[in-house]
């Protein structure tokens, strides 16, 4: 926003904003249960798998603010355009709604906005007696007035698929997935995915950062490399499938051997194999978007808890020293990287399930911890009937936890030190409300 109203937007649209926006609802939606918010996320989603991604599957970087060479001109009506759209009752109707006047709120024409919702329900807004009836009318008319709005000419679109904005927002629709349960986010982020391997990495296995025009260019940065590891721990807490584990052990050995100071800690910015310059610089404030280094110290931590890898454990709390001085000095600068000190200064908790995904008691169980907002817990599934036993080479120390009696199972460790395994999803409940 740029008043103090929360009215005027800067228009443009950023591929980053949008992804941890839509992170941002999820958890306020997981923690409060809140339907609005959960909305929220999903009208994200539907605007990002709309208007910006690649037929291929990767997604573009930004809209512009402009049209036609006007600020917001695409986003912003008058009393009259949209009564000739919808008629005179049902355009006064939705001309009140939404707040647009002959006067105006932004250069002689209005944003359309709910600031004064409160007051739209006070007088009795349609003359409906149930406000959900109003809900379904104000859908099928801003349904008319969005079709009428593609006709105009769009803002720019900037094309550019670049590796670190994608990496959040595959980890916005990983999350999307689980906690509002919808395939269709987890099928875009899949095809995202395919998208950066089968397009932005080189003959030599290395990570790119940019594509556009069927030309990929630059050897990825380290936030190219931190912001798809985190996609890809989402994807696997969200579908279990250890081949997203994988790609994210080997990508995260590849950031370190590519970034890491090994003198004084932390990563640079640019890797050893890019084009010598005079400084190498270290990033570690968490603005608008978080820091490659906060990104990867929270990433190492998780992916160490997974796995029981304790040299990664290492790798991260050598993170956390490296800039802790820097930090102290201005915390709320460094926000990702405190959630990364949190996870590890305040217990964990790793949550094994053992058992067979198909079990209808088992898919209980997911919902249940897919629902909860569990920021310190890592979920570990040991998938009995599978074939190729990847997690249990990824994750050995789960290889004793079974199903009891044959049964869906979930065992709950701290520090890898497990309590009595629970097979009901009340006794679940009861260590998820604890951890919550």
């Amino acid at each position: 926003s740029t008043d103090q109203k929360w009215l005027v937007p800067h228009f443009e649209k950023m591929l980053y904003d949008n992804a941890l926006l839509a992170i941002a609802y999820l958890e306020a939606y997981q923690v409060t249960l809140k339907e609005e918010y959960a909305k929220v996320a999903e009208k994200i989603f539907t605007y990002i798998l709309r208007d910006m991604t690649h037929p291929q599957g990767g997604f573009y970087s930004a809209e512009d603010a402009d049209s036609e060479g006007v600020e917001g001109k695409f986003y912003v009506w008058t009393p009259k355009e949209i009564e000739d759209i919808l008629g005179q009752e049902d355009g006064k109707f939705f001309c009140r709604y939404y707040g647009i006047t002959e006067r105006g709120n932004f250069e002689g024409k209005s944003i359309p906005n709910r600031i004064h919702a409160e007051k739209f329900i006070d007088e009795d807004s349609y003359g409906y007696e149930d406000q959900d009836q109003d809900q379904d009318k104000i859908h099928l008319l801003r349904d008319k007035v969005f079709r009428e709005r593609e006709k105009r000419i769009h803002p720019h679109k900037d094309d550019k698929i670049l590796t670190s904005w994608n990496g959040l927002m595959i980890a916005a629709l990983a999350i999307g997935a689980r906690v509002l349960n919808r395939n269709k986010y987890i099928d875009a982020a899949t095809k995202a995915l395919a998208f950066i391997f089968n397009n932005l990495v080189n003959k030599e296995g290395r990570l790119l950062a940019r594509y556009r025009d069927m030309d990929a260019a630059h050897l990825a940065y380290l936030d190219d490399y931190a912001f798809l590891i985190w996609a890809l721990i989402e994807m696997y807490q969200t579908t279990f499938d250890a081949k997203y584990l994988s790609k994210a052990i080997k990508l995260n050995s590849q950031m370190l051997n590519l970034f890491n100071d090994e003198e004084n800690g932390g990563m640079f910015l640019y890797a050893k194999d890019s084009e010598e310059l005079i400084a190498r610089p270290k990033e570690i404030y968490d603005g608008a978007l978080p820091s490659g280094n906060s990104v990867a110290a929270l990433n190492m931590l998780r992916l160490a808890r997974i796995t029981g890898n304790f040299e990664l454990e290492e790798r991260a709390y050598g993170q956390l020293n490296a800039f802790a001085q820097v930090v102290e000095s201005r915390p709320s600068g460094h926000t990702h990287f405190l959630m990364a000190a949190m996870f590890a200064l305040y217990p964990t908790k790793e949550l094994v399930l053992a058992g067979n995904s198909r079990d209808v008691d088992m898919q209980k169980m997911i919902a249940l911890i897919h629902k909860s907002f569990l920021p310190q817990t890592v979920v570990i599934f040991n998938e009995i009937d599978s074939e190729d036993g990847l997690i249990r080479e990824l994750a050995p120390y789960i290889g004793d936890q079974l199903p009891l009696e044959g049964r869906a199972t979930a065992y709950i460790c701290e520090n890898y030190a497990c309590q009595a395994p629970v097979n009901s999803l009340s006794e679940l409940q009861k260590h998820v409300n604890i951890a919550h």
